[in-house]
């Protein structure tokens, strides 16, 4: 794919994020009979960057730095907060499907705190969002949002780097500190949750269908098996692919250093000239597996868990899985930070963050909201209260201790480390 091609990509509404629906409609990603499966969801539009030549030139474009703003002490936060008091507003922006139709979420926490949300969906791709928001935050001027969620991985690393985003303060954030998970405090990506903290998360492990696969898939060597050659997908996704083949090596990629990079691309070469790959996908990968067309394949946590399939088992290899996690931040140029800031704490309260799981189907931020979920589906009935079951005791929602020990990010990296991964590991998808 050129970069010509992936520019009508982006706008081509098919590409475009498809996400969560509510419980009993359509899963995101499935497909009636014959018809053919969207080109991928928010995760695909979201790592754009790695599945095309675009991705290149983006990178050399680059952006001038501001050395060392991603570091922040205790004084630059209390300067940013002092005399700043709520106005009983936020706006927000986010991805579509992220919140109920009927907004009950933000409709609970108006009326609680009384302050109003002005909720928009507009963020569709992230490097396209950052292109929008780049240049009136680079001149101090306001975007129009108080707050707005954006993934970890190279477009949070340039609005931490560029200090575009308000740093935290953490005095007000209790719930956070209090209710957030291990696994979700202290990222790589942002040290101590400086800038960001977790909106939801979703996992890169194996799916498996066993009507075709009779052995248990424990192993990302698994994928790299001869006796399943032209049955295994891989994710056409440079960073997800790179992940895989250091994590077949042993390599955290967290940790991993270009020479580790060459080594994974080496393994995921011979892999592909094996013909062991029957495609690089981006999100069709569901339909694929569930056809047979692949039997194994890299997916996505929350793909499985809507597709409510017995036979599309997912699991976290031994060697590890890939977390990613949608980021909820504060612009530094917003009208109402102190509001922004009330909603973000307010959604770390577990019976709030429990009404909101239970329509996204994703790895929550915050384990305690189990319980509460497991009190409504005692009070619910009929098909509410299979699902309510289901959603309180799926390991795609509520990873193991031993699953989030496994599980690693992707490598942070600085612009001119971003073109090399990407030279690495593209060509690898390109056939090159």
């Amino acid at each position: 794919m050129n970069a010509d091609d992936a520019h009508d990509l982006l706008d081509d509404p098919a590409f475009r994020r498809g996400m969560t629906t509510p419980r009993g409609a359509m899963p995101r990603g499935a497909t009636t009979p014959g018809m053919t499966p969207p080109a991928t969801t928010r995760r695909g539009a979201l790592r754009l960057f790695g599945a095309s030549a675009a991705a290149l030139a983006l990178s050399a474009c680059g952006i001038p730095g501001q050395g060392g703003r991603g570091k922040v002490n205790q004084a630059q936060i209390d300067a940013f907060w002092r005399g700043k008091g709520g106005r009983g507003h936020v706006n927000w922006a986010n991805w579509p499907g992220y919140m109920e139709d009927d907004r009950a979420t933000i409709k609970a926490f108006t009326k609680q705190t009384g302050i109003k949300v002005d909720y928009k969906e507009v963020i569709q791709e992230a490097s396209e969002w950052f292109g929008k928001i780049q240049a009136p935050l680079a001149a101090n001027q306001s975007i129009g949002f108080d707050l707005m969620v954006v993934t970890n991985g190279i477009q949070t690393t340039k609005l931490i780097e560029l200090g575009y985003l308000a740093p935290l303060d953490h005095k007000r954030l209790t719930r956070f500190a209090k209710y957030a998970g291990k696994k979700f405090q202290n990222p790589p990506y942002d040290p101590g949750n400086a800038f960001t903290i977790p909106y939801v998360s979703g996992v890169t492990g194996i799916a498996y269908n066993t009507k075709y696969v009779k052995e248990e898939i424990t192993s990302i060597a698994q994928l790299f098996d001869p006796k399943y050659k032209g049955k295994v997908g891989m994710m056409g996704d440079s960073q997800e692919l790179g992940n895989f083949g250091m994590f077949a090596l042993g390599i955290d990629p967290e940790k991993s250093t270009p020479d580790d990079w060459e080594k994974a691309a080496r393994k995921l070469r011979d892999q592909r000239d094996q013909k062991i790959v029957r495609k690089y996908y981006e999100q069709n990968y569901i339909d694929a597996v569930t056809k047979g067309d692949v039997w194994l394949t890299m997916a996505w946590s929350g793909d499985v868990y809507s597709l409510a399939s017995d036979d599309v088992k997912f699991v976290v290899p031994r060697e590890g899985g890939t977390l990613w996690t949608d980021l909820m931040m504060i612009p530094k140029t917003a009208a109402n930070p102190v509001d922004a800031l009330t909603l973000m704490d307010w959604l770390y309260d577990p019976r709030s963050n429990a009404t909101l799981t239970e329509f996204i189907n994703y790895v929550t931020p915050v384990p305690e909201t189990r319980k509460f979920i497991v009190a409504d589906a005692a009070e619910a009935k009929g098909e509410d209260k299979a699902d309510l079951e289901r959603l309180s005791s799926s390991p795609l929602v509520y990873p193991s201790e031993a699953d989030l020990a496994k599980l690693r990010t992707y490598r942070v990296l600085t612009q001119q480390e971003e073109t090399q991964y990407q030279k690495v590991f593209l060509p690898i998808v390109q056939g090159s």
